[in-house]
């Protein structure tokens, strides 16, 4: 093989070959032709192929690269020199053959572009040697056309070929569908549970509340709540549902659902709607599903914290004078078992004293080397800026955590942060 014949057939046949599944694919087969120009015009003008790539500027070897709509191959158009081998083979058969869904349309179609047909569309049928009264085993329709250096191509429907290839297009057209719908749905749903989240912060007196929910993915588990319980007590909540995306999602909307509509119920005594919430959440979630939940009333009055804690993370008190107290369970998870109960327990809350309730996307994000963030590095955050607003130390404990992990985020984050002030 002469070296131009070896650089043109580099270019003739690249594959590529993908790991434990076997990949091959055919990327150009090259045509000969005097004047790249003209050729480029014939192809995509006449033809209606797309150029791919562009390569007149090369000096020694130019070449352009056509591809055909919805082609996988390209045909790469080169103009070799006038004494080459490869010179003699201008404007003999290509052996290529495009196929289309319709040989008719495309033949009239181009015809009247001037594209020059050597012969009509025509019908072939090829049967068994053998047996020559046997059904054909494929038929389609011929026609052969060239380009402006004499390259003769074939123009071919094969019913088989036909079917897979509109078999193919519908598949791919109806997964893009499919894919377009789910990402639009998705969308509407991040947008739906944005505005379950609370719109608004509590009007209290002497409580400064900031909350927030970053979700993992596109929607989330989590959930927290600003409640107006009337008399002057606000309702804290944050809750975890296990799970993540959209089943998760749903899940939460239920329990927001449930607690946001029983919450009025029996004020004085929080365990009996927490235990109709229970009953709901239990009836209506699948078989293991469950969620963990944190509840705060507060009373910006007589400044008494009431709570109740299903299974959930110890919300973290953090008095004026630095000491720490840890708000623990005092009752099982939510959804798992229909005979639920729970206990109340108090806090007072005095000037400078500071809440947090979270979900473990807080504390167990976690860093390269797998070390979890975790409860003390919480702890020190919220006492090295104890002295700010609320919202300040919200934002400052997230940017720590997203510090501390800045990879793909795992699990949704979601905080409440609360500090009782002066009247």
């Amino acid at each position: 093989m002469s070296s131009d014949s070896r650089e043109w057939a580099e270019m003739d046949g690249a594959v590529r070959l993908d790991g434990h599944d076997p990949y091959l694919r055919l990327q150009s087969v090259t045509v000969f032709v005097r004047d790249l120009d003209r050729s480029l015009d014939f192809y995509v003008n006449q033809l209606g192929f797309q150029l791919a790539f562009d390569g007149r500027a090369q000096r020694q070897r130019p070449f352009v690269a056509v591809a055909p709509p919805d082609g996988s191959a390209n045909l790469t158009l080169a103009a070799p020199g006038p004494d080459s081998d490869q010179y003699k083979l201008i404007g003999r058969s290509t052996q290529i053959t495009f196929i289309t869904e319709n040989v008719l349309a495309k033949f009239s179609e181009w015809r009247k572009r001037g594209v020059p047909f050597l012969s009509t569309p025509r019908l072939r049928r090829l049967k068994q040697a053998v047996h020559s009264d046997a059904a054909p085993i494929w038929g389609g329709v011929f026609a052969r056309f060239r380009d402006p250096d004499g390259n003769s191509f074939s123009l071919v429907s094969f019913d088989e070929m036909t079917r897979a290839v509109e078999a193919q297009r519908r598949a791919v057209a109806e997964r893009l569908e499919a894919e377009r719908r789910v990402a639009q749905e998705l969308e509407i749903a991040t947008q739906v549970q944005a505005r379950l989240f609370p719109q608004s912060l509590p009007s209290c007196k002497t409580l400064e509340c900031a909350g927030l929910c970053i979700p993992a993915r596109k929607v989330g588990g989590d959930y927290y709540d600003f409640l107006n319980l009337g008399g002057g007590r606000v309702g804290l909540v944050v809750g975890d549902v296990v799970g993540k995306g959209i089943a998760a999602a749903l899940l939460m909307a239920n329990l927001q659902a449930y607690v946001r509509s029983l919450c009025t119920m029996s004020l004085d005594e929080p365990q009996r709607w927490l235990r109709s919430v229970n009953t709901l959440f239990t009836a209506n979630t699948p078989d293991g599903d469950f969620a963990t939940m944190f509840f705060a009333e507060y009373d910006d009055n007589s400044r008494r914290l009431r709570y109740a804690n299903c299974g959930h993370m110890s919300a973290l008190l953090l008095r004026s004078d630095a000491t720490l107290e840890k708000l623990d369970s005092t009752a099982t998870v939510l959804g798992l078992f229909p005979e639920w109960e729970c206990t109340v327990q108090e806090r007072q809350l005095l000037c400078g004293d500071t809440l947090a309730l979270y979900t473990d996307g807080i504390t167990e994000s976690f860093n390269e080397a797998d070390e979890e963030f975790g409860e003390s590095r919480l702890i020190a955050a919220m006492r090295r800026n104890q002295e700010l607003s609320s919202q300040a130390l919200l934002t400052s404990i997230v940017d720590e955590v997203q510090r501390f992990s800045p990879h793909e985020q795992h699990d949704d984050i979601t905080l409440i942060v609360a500090k009782c002030n002066r009247d």
